[in-house]
């Protein structure tokens, strides 16, 4: 038994780098960093904090992966309640945006600011800012499930 307990702290652990982590970039740094900086500092700096952040939001997806799936998996596909089953399917499109935020806008943010082309990069950032935008949205829904979840159906 003591296998669920540690399951339940690498899950919730997950998901608050994850989503804490864009909650924090989202609604806190972003308005900040656009009121103060000028394009080339901006874009800099969110090139280095995404990398940062990204670094972790791999362990954390994994850490979320895996004990997700270890969780419903020691009650069985079948006998998992829909809140998890919709749990897992909110997850699962979190992460592909993530995948994909990572290697297309990300990789392209990349490339401008090296290059210095501040306004290939201010797209990019503005892709990213609208799919974190998404993903933190799916992330709060997907808590509301995980918590109150099992008193809605």
């Amino acid at each position: 038994m003591i296998i669920h307990p540690f399951l339940l702290f690498l899950h919730i652990t997950g998901v608050a780098v994850w989503v804490g982590g864009m909650f924090f970039a989202y609604v806190c740094l972003r308005p900040e960093a656009a009121s103060q900086l000028e394009p080339a500092p901006r874009l800099r700096l969110w090139r280095g904090v995404l990398a940062r952040f990204f670094s972790w939001v791999w362990v954390a997806v994994a850490a979320v992966l895996a004990s997700g799936l270890a969780l419903i998996l020691r009650l069985g596909f079948a006998a998992a309640p829909l809140y998890q089953h919709l749990m897992l399917l909110m997850g699962l499109v979190m992460i592909a945006i993530y995948v994909y935020v990572f290697f297309v806008p990300y990789a392209a943010l990349g490339k401008a600011v090296a290059a210095e082309n501040w306004k290939a990069g201010g797209a990019a950032l503005g892709r990213i800012r609208q799919l974190v935008g998404t993903n933190l949205t799916l992330g709060f829904l997907t808590i509301a499930m995980g918590t109150l979840g099992r008193w809605l159906g």
